[in-house]
C-alpha cells in the first residue's frame, strides 16, 4: 500500500490515517510493503524509516524521478496495491502491482478536482475505486462519480493502538486540523470550501457552552482577522507542532482529551458526501465522545450517543452540554461505536472482499 507518512513533516494525524490501513492489513495476516513516494529522499527518509521501525512495518521510500530508494530494496511486486489518495504515480512501481486500487480520502474534493477542474488524478491507472465518502455515487449526492463505480468504506482504526484511557490531560473538547488545506471549488453554483469557511459560522459556540474548547489549529499568522475573531470569541488555540507533530504525540493528545468538537471542511458539509473523519474515529476508539459537524454521516452511522451531530452553533453547544451531563455513558458509547463500525479487522476484511 502507498500513502503519505513522512513526506510532510509534523503531520502526526496524517501519518495515522495511513498507519490504520497498514497496521490493520498486517493484523489480518497479509504480507505488506508500505511505500511512500517523495520529491526528495532527504530529509524525509529518516522520519519515514523511524516510523516504519516503530510499528514493525516493511517499508520503502522512493524518490520521484531518480528512482532512488530508502528502506527495503528491490523491485516492488504485489497482488494488490491500495493507493491512498493516488499518491503513488511511479509507473515502474505501479506496473509491478497486478490489481491497483485508488482509495479516496478526500471525498467530494477528489471527484471535483477530476471532473470539474480537469486535474488528472490517475484514475485510469487503477482497476478499482474506493472512497470514504459513503454517499458518493448515490442519488442523494450531487458530486460527480467521474464515470467509475465507487466502493464505499468506513475509516478503519486499529483498536489495540487506541486503548481506552481514563486520564484526561486536556479538560476540554479538542480537535486537530488545518484552517485551510487546499483551494476551494465552485461547482454548479455551490461553494465547496475549507474548514475556515465552516468555522466562521461557528464563532459563537464557546460563548454558548460551559465546555472549554481547544483546537490544535494550523493557521497562518497572516490570517490576522480570523485569528482575532477566534480568540475574541473564546476559542483557545494550541500550536499543532506541540501536540501532534508525530504519531505518538498525536495519539497522546487524542487519548488525553475530554472529547472532540469536530469542524469539517465546508466541502464535506455542502456535498452531503457522508464523510466521517479518521481523526474522530481515533477519539471514539480512545473512548472520547465526538461532537461532529453533520456531513450526512447520520445516514449510515448511528448518532446520538458517543457521536452527536450538529449543523449550527447552537446545536454544537447543546451537544457538548449533553455529553457533559452524562459523560460516562457517552464514553462507553464512543468506544462501542469504534468496535462495532470502525474496527480495522472488520472494515478492511469487508473492503478486501469487495475488491
Amino acid at each position: 500500500m502507498a500513502g503519505m507518512v513522512a513526506g510532510v513533516p509534523g503531520q502526526g494525524g496524517a501519518a495515522w490515517a495511513v498507519l490504520q490501513y497498514a497496521l490493520g492489513l498486517q493484523r489480518l495476516g497479509h504480507e505488506l510493503l508500505l511505500v511512500e513516494q517523495v520529491d526528495r529522499l532527504e530529509p524525509a527518509a529518516p522520519r519515514f524509516l523511524a516510523i516504519a521501525r516503530r510499528f514493525g512495518l516493511n517499508a520503502t521510500m522512493i524518490e520521484r524521478g531518480s528512482g532512488r530508494t530508502a528502506g527495503q530494496a528491490g523491485p516492488v511486486e504485489a497482488d494488490l496495491l491500495l493507493n491512498l489518495s493516488g499518491v503513488l504515480t511511479d509507473e515502474a512501481v505501479l506496473g509491478g502491482c497486478r490489481h491497483r486500487v485508488f482509495v479516496d480520502l478526500d471525498p467530494a474534493f477528489t471527484q471535483l478536482w477530476q471532473a470539474a477542474e480537469g486535474i488528472d488524478l490517475g484514475l485510469g491507472r487503477h482497476h478499482a475505486f474506493v472512497t470514504v465518502g459513503r454517499a458518493i455515487g448515490t442519488p442523494g449526492c450531487d458530486i460527480p462519480d467521474c464515470g467509475v463505480a465507487w466502493i464505499t468504506t468506513a475509516q478503519p482504526v486499529v483498536l489495540d493502538e487506541w486503548r481506552w484511557g481514563t486520564r484526561t490531560r486536556h479538560r476540554s473538547a479538542t480537535s486537530v486540523g488545518h484552517w485551510r488545506g487546499y483551494g476551494s471549488i465552485g461547482y454548479h453554483g455551490v461553494h465547496y470550501g475549507q474548514r475556515a469557511h465552516s468555522m466562521r459560522r461557528l464563532l459563537e459556540v464557546p460563548a454558548m457552552t460551559a465546555t472549554p474548547i481547544e483546537l490544535a489549529l494550523a493557521i497562518h499568522p497572516d490570517e490576522r482577522d480570523d485569528l482575532a475573531a477566534l480568540r475574541s470569541h473564546g476559542w483557545r488555540l494550541i500550536e499543532p507542532g506541540s501536540v501532534a507533530s508525530t504519531p505518538s504525540a498525536y495519539r497522546a493528545f487524542v487519548r488525553g482529551s475530554w472529547a472532540e468538537l469536530g469542524v469539517a471542511k465546508e466541502g464535506y458539509v455542502a456535498s452531503r458526501c457522508g464523510w466521517f473523519s479518521d481523526r474522530s474515529v481515533c477519539y471514539l476508539a480512545a473512548g472520547r465522545p465526538v461532537v461532529a459537524q453533520d456531513t450526512g454521516f447520520g445516514d449510515w452511522l448511528p448518532a446520538g450517543e458517543g457521536v452527536l451531530a450538529y449543523a449550527t452553533g447552537e446545536q454544537a453547544a447543546a451537544a457538548l452540554d449533553r455529553v457533559r451531563a452524562d459523560y460516562p455513558r457517552h464514553r462507553r458509547a464512543a468506544r462501542a461505536l469504534a468496535e462495532d463500525v470502525f474496527d480495522s479487522d472488520k472494515v478492511l476484511a469487508r473492503l478486501l472482499s469487495c475488491l
